[in-house]
């Protein structure tokens, strides 16, 4: 079969990883006998550079007509100013509502090759295995009024954040369509002891609930869900969460696999199903790292398994997702790491060679 992705790299080490993304989508064609034509597009901050926008509507058009997206990341120091009125993250949120991705998935799995590579004991991260699912397109990051200005008292902002029943529902459907695939298990996180939108949510939740009798609902308030996800990680199943709190939960269950660079996503225009398509974005969790872009010693594998997802839930290719995943494993079964996640005696690769690593153990 014939599949057209898009490519846009982004800043820093985005270029890097997504190469060898692109390799591995290569290699699994060769095997599996699909052609993979690749459209590149600019975003982030070198699209500031070369347009003035962060996202030019050509790489939105180019976005939009693909079967799926392969991302890369965006940011850096060079237009890191909080005055500017164009930011490389600008680019993102704004392919996000131009495609309607507004279901990021995020797997947090302890690689058991990896259980040392943590900061957290391995007790605690015996048998984690589990999934956050956060809302893309409403909260705090488009919500409106959002601005900064001065008066004769000095300087203010707000931001605002904002949610309609229909956001928070289609959501709440993929976190139960989710764990009904799962352990039967949702995790709905929320403040809503404080928050007028949190108390929609609740309620939405509960309302969707009685749809899924066979799938166990609970509530979990953000800060205690923080908590507990570096305490008792394993007991969760999936996680659904607003844009701001599955943001920064994300983030934070990073350290539970021992680095950022292990990490995958997909953010979803539909509901996954099983042999399904969806239409997607897949990007690594971690930023444009630009301390070590150009060095070839960035993480690949976060890149690599979000081509995984890609394959999984966007063209509905099951058996090379599960042959990625496995290549990943076995990569790192024979002690081959990168410098993030290496331990004393490791053998430690860069980036290409990672990837090229995985490759020959897809053919």
């Amino acid at each position: 079969m014939n599949f057209k992705i898009a490519v846009l790299p982004g800043d820093g080490i985005g270029p890097e990883v997504t190469l060898e993304s692109m390799k591995v989508l290569e290699a699994i064609g060769r095997k599996y006998g699909h052609t993979f034509n690749f459209e590149h597009g600019a975003v982030g901050g070198n699209a500031i550079d070369e347009s003035g926008s962060a996202l030019p509507d050509s790489t939105l058009k180019t976005a939009q007509a693909s079967d799926a997206v392969l991302f890369g990341s965006v940011g850096g120091p060079k237009w890191d100013d909080p005055r500017a009125k164009t930011r490389p993250e600008d680019g993102l949120l704004a392919i996000r509502k131009g495609m309607d991705l507004f279901a990021n998935i995020r797997p947090v799995k302890v690689i058991p090759q990896l259980i040392d590579a943590s900061t957290l004991k391995p007790s605690v991260l015996e048998g984690v295995d589990f999934v956050v699912i956060r809302e893309l397109t409403g909260g705090l990051y488009y919500g409106r009024p959002q601005r900064r200005w001065t008066t004769s008292r000095g300087r203010r902002a707000v931001d605002t954040m904002a949610y309609t029943e229909k956001l928070v529902a289609r959501v709440l459907r993929v976190g139960f369509e989710m764990a009904r695939g799962r352990r039967k298990k949702l995790t709905s996180v929320d403040k809503a002891n404080v928050l007028e939108t949190s108390r929609l949510w609740r309620e939405m939740a509960v309302e969707i609930g009685k749809e899924y009798p066979d799938v166990e609902l609970e509530h979990v308030l953000v800060d205690t869900a923080a908590m507990q996800l570096v305490r008792t990680p394993s007991r969760f199943d999936v996680m659904v969460a607003e844009n701001t709190f599955g943001d920064i939960l994300t983030d934070e269950a990073a350290v539970l696999s021992g680095s950022m660079g292990m990490l995958p996503s997909a953010s979803l225009a539909g509901i996954p199903e099983p042999g399904g398509k969806a239409l997607g974005l897949y990007e690594p969790i971690h930023g444009s790292a630009p301390d070590i872009a150009g060095q070839g010693i960035a993480n690949p594998i976060a890149s690599i398994l979000s081509t995984a997802m890609l394959l999984r839930y966007s063209l509905g290719l099951e058996d090379p997702a599960l042959l990625i995943e496995d290549a990943v494993g076995r990569a790192l079964t024979d002690g081959y790491r990168s410098a993030d996640i290496a331990s004393a005696g490791d053998s430690v690769v860069g980036t290409q060679e990672m990837g090229n690593i995985i490759v020959s153990l897809l053919e």
